[in-house]
């Protein structure tokens, strides 16, 4: 798996290809389908098995923007109470947030819910489509960076996972009808799912290919030779010769190329120290009124998993549990130490530390779940004077902490566990 000077000969663009976790340069090879290519010092997964089947992408991609849209246009569920009814779509429920006054939090939930998803559908069937054509589109390299990026923070599967919830919590006080919308939602999660499992450097070599490869220039060949420091672009996976001078770009995809992100540690411990004050009113702050025949209620997300417990629903108590209270608490504590020892050069556990990022990393969106809960009662339980519900500032507060550690865990560099670790076997980092 390691870059093998002797084939200079033979060596394109693509071929190079840099683990994202630890900087081990490697060179591909062919995969069985199914296979997976593992970096051979800290075993992340560099590709897998399978080309990129262009007619299979568009069609599922396709596929997905249509349910996409019918799932934002639909109304998710009927609400009936009393003879009188309430029902909403996603877009109506974030109007709503923002007409409460939580500004920041509904356009939070319009970016996770419906732009970023949008701009990785419609950006993946643009591409696919003219490199199904045999060209390689304009701007596709601007738009396939936007996907890697969209991919980060959307949350279609949290989302779902939320209005199951909400509608759980509301069958205490009303009839719960299911509408169109909600069925959508659930066919839109699994295609996005399948649609998520395309790596975008699948399309960035599919679209190299077209020119026959792109070989390596003299620069990058001569540092291959001689073990010059090279630079991988984090977006689109190039690797390329540092030629030793500030703001140098990528040649495909046009990203600014570091050895390492600028400030990684200190951005993190800032996002860390602002999420760590706002963890405590965030769990101690009202995030939802409750206002109904049966009188006025503050609930913070505690008294919420007490809720769920008590009416018999101890597996939606646990989620909620954890997703609110516990996975940002672990966040906040795995960060801390991931960017403590690399601030100290740590040789402890370089391996475990990889891990425990990569835990952070995928752990982190599930977090938002409390928020989307909100947004869809806030939305729906609106009959007047026999129940109605407002969002708090807590709901403000834990929205903020989500967001923030999910900013620390994105600008944290998981290289840097590896820097201080002596290679063995020869192995080339970039």
């Amino acid at each position: 798996m390691q870059a093998d000077p002797s084939q200079r000969d033979t060596v394109y663009r693509y071929d190079l290809i840099s683990c994202h976790d630890c900087g081990v340069l490697h060179r591909r090879r062919l995969l069985a389908p199914r296979d997976k290519a593992r970096c051979v010092r800290c075993r992340s997964v560099l590709y897998r098995g399978v080309d990129p089947d262009l007619n299979r992408i568009a069609a599922i991609t396709l596929g997905a923007l249509i349910i996409f849209i019918i799932a934002q246009l639909s109304p998710i569920v009927r609400l009936e109470m009393n003879g009188n009814s309430s029902t909403s779509t996603l877009p109506g429920a974030i109007a709503i947030m923002w007409g409460q006054g939580m500004r920041a939090v509904s356009v939070c939930v319009a970016l996770f819910t419906i732009v970023f998803p949008a701009i990785e559908l419609c950006s993946v069937l643009y591409v696919a489509l003219g490199l199904r054509g045999g060209v390689r589109p304009p701007g596709m390299d601007w738009l396939l960076r936007a996907v890697r990026k969209a991919r980060e923070w959307g949350m279609t599967e949290v989302l779902m996972i939320g209005i199951l919830i909400g509608l759980i919590k509301m069958t205490s006080m009303s009839k719960v009808i299911i509408q169109p919308g909600l069925l959508a939602f659930g066919a839109l999660t699994l295609m996005m799912a399948v649609e998520a499992s395309l790596d975008p450097r699948l399309l960035w070599n599919a679209g190299d290919r077209l020119g026959a490869g792109v070989p390596l220039a003299q620069a990058e060949r001569d540092a291959l030779d001689n073990k010059a420091p090279m630079l991988a672009c984090h977006d689109c996976g190039l690797v390329a010769a540092d030629r030793g001078r500030d703001g140098q770009r990528c040649q495909r995809c046009g990203c600014k190329l570091h050895r390492r992100k600028p400030d990684s540690i200190m951005r993190t411990w800032a996002y860390l120290i602002a999420a760590a004050i706002l963890y405590i009113p965030a769990n101690l702050l009202p995030v939802l009124n409750t206002d109904s025949l049966y009188g006025n209620k503050d609930d913070t997300i505690i008294s919420g998993v007490v809720y769920f417990w008590d009416t018999g629903a101890p597996e939606l108590a646990v989620i909620i549990f954890v997703a609110s209270i516990v996975v940002p608490m672990l966040k906040l504590a795995a960060l801390s130490l991931l960017a403590w020892t690399a601030q100290r050069r740590s040789h402890w556990r370089p391996m475990q530390r990889t891990v425990l990022y990569r835990m952070v990393e995928f752990i982190g969106r599930w977090s938002m779940l409390d928020i989307f809960v909100i947004t869809v009662s806030v939305a729906l339980v609106r009959f007047d004077a026999m129940a109605m519900m407002t969002p708090r500032p807590g709901a403000l507060a834990f929205c903020s902490v989500v967001v923030l550690t999910m900013f620390a865990a994105l600008e944290f560099d998981p290289r840097l566990i590896w820097d201080p670790i002596k290679n063995k076997n020869g192995v080339r980092h970039v």
